[in-house]
């Protein structure tokens, strides 16, 4: 059989090209990459067009069709694990294991992985415990993931996000819909990560050469929500909607969830390992930038 020409120009396919893995996209296609990513709705096709991407259906037969097996280098994956396994393993594992310039595969994961931790600061040596039923999936995803990039011989990174946020999506923005609730549950604290961190921490990674391993990524300051919101409103010269307890608040069962894990996530091993730099370090830099952002983007 003709052996297959080492591709020259980078080619990145993203598995779920939501909120985050998007950014990564808008990046790749700036710095002259080809990007590819897989859509099951109309309407998320006629956004990876609009982000200059090729979208590809959410099917091997699509991907066969195409000519993305010979000439993919990256691939990232960014859709959450189902109770009988990952969507992405299940269908296209064999078809990304004869991927003959494949690299690099990136998978986003959650800080969840961890479970409780009571408050203390947790790192990637950190035994994972995760008590919840989405947390437990992803471990064993991220377990999956790391032994299929063994067995392909890939270099396979895993990112384990906490609470992400960006334009559109982030306290100012609920403040101003009438969204934003200050939940007391005294001692806790989230990580929060922006989308764009997220992308350069990816691009880092993706461009590094390291062997497979794991990242957290987090920003430097995690913080009780309520104070987030209590910034926010403060910015926008808003009256901070009223604090409730815990107890009182009536929050979905997913929303409630999120309460019973409580921990600390260290970013320091990205930070040494690929150079990262956070652009939104901690919430108190990243609202301000925000709003001066939506400014600009309004006056254009």
């Amino acid at each position: 059989m003709m052996a297959i020409k080492k591709t020259e120009q980078p080619h990145l396919l993203v598995f779920g090209p939501g909120y985050s893995a998007s950014a990564l996209i808008s990046t790749t296609v700036d710095k002259k990459w080809q990007a590819s990513a897989t859509w099951r709705r109309e309407e998320a096709a006629q956004a990876i067009l609009a982000q200059g991407a090729q979208p590809l259906a959410f099917s091997t037969e699509a991907l066969t069709r195409s000519d993305t097996q010979n000439s993919v280098t990256h691939i990232l994956v960014s859709i959450a694990p189902q109770p009988n396994g990952d969507p992405v393993l299940n269908s296209f594992k064999d078809w990304i294991a004869a991927c003959p310039n494949l690299r690099w595969i990136g998978y986003l994961s959650s800080t969840n992985v961890y479970g409780d931790h009571d408050g203390d600061w947790v790192d990637e040596t950190t035994a994972t415990n995760p008590s919840l039923e989405r947390g437990k999936r992803r471990l064993t995803a991220e377990k999956n993931w790391l032994q299929f990039g063994a067995d392909a011989h890939i270099p396979v990174h895993i990112f384990r996000l906490a609470g992400i946020y960006g334009l559109e999506r982030n306290a100012l923005t609920n403040i101003r819909k009438g969204k934003a609730r200050r939940v007391i549950k005294p001692g806790q604290v989230f990580g929060r990560i922006h989308r764009d961190d997220i992308a350069s921490a990816l691009w880092l990674a993706a461009n590094s050469g390291l062997e497979s391993t794991i990242f957290n990524l987090a920003d430097d300051l995690p913080s009780p929500p309520q104070d987030v919101i209590l910034e926010a409103a403060r910015l926008l010269g808003a009256s901070p909607p009223p604090e409730i307890n815990i107890e009182d608040a009536a929050l979905s069962p997913m929303g409630r969830s999120f309460y019973q894990e409580n921990k600390r996530v260290k970013n320091q091993k990205a930070k040494d390992m690929l150079g990262w730099k956070l652009a939104y370090p901690d919430y108190l830099r990243a609202l301000p930038k925000i709003l001066e952002i939506e400014k600009k983007l309004k006056s254009d």
